[in-house]
């Protein structure tokens, strides 16, 4: 005789996850960014952790993006402040970075599912 309960994962042994699937909706403007650095903290993104940034959607104000800003890579929402397009972190020890006055700036993607270790 049996003990206990049967587990709720028994329905699903013969159906696999596909992460591309449920992860990519643009493949073939979607890549992976590994995160160096702590300025994003407050928003769930970890040093180490992957990104999967998608090139196809617009930047628009309240979303992580990846920007080049004179020449450096960044990962920060973009908000919008006094009329102005900044650049902020979620991390109170990095000040907002203003667009205005940089020499080159280039917003790569938006980052749409951060992966990260428990």
């Amino acid at each position: 005789m049996a003990a206990g309960f049967p587990s709720p994962a028994d329905d699903y042994v013969e159906v696999g996850i596909d992460l591309n699937e449920q992860l990519i909706r643009h493949p073939s403007s979607t890549f992976f960014l590994r995160v160096s650095g702590d300025s994003m903290t407050g928003a769930g993104i970890h040093n180490g952790d992957l990104l999967v940034v998608d090139r196809s959607l617009e930047p628009r104000p309240g979303r992580v993006v990846v920007a080049v800003l004179d020449g450096a890579f960044t990962l920060k929402r973009l908000m919008r402040n006094a009329g102005n397009l900044v650049l902020e972190a979620a991390n109170p020890a990095y000040p907002p970075l203003k667009l205005q006055g940089c020499e080159e700036v280039q917003i790569w993607g938006v980052a749409v599912h951060v992966i990260h270790p428990l």
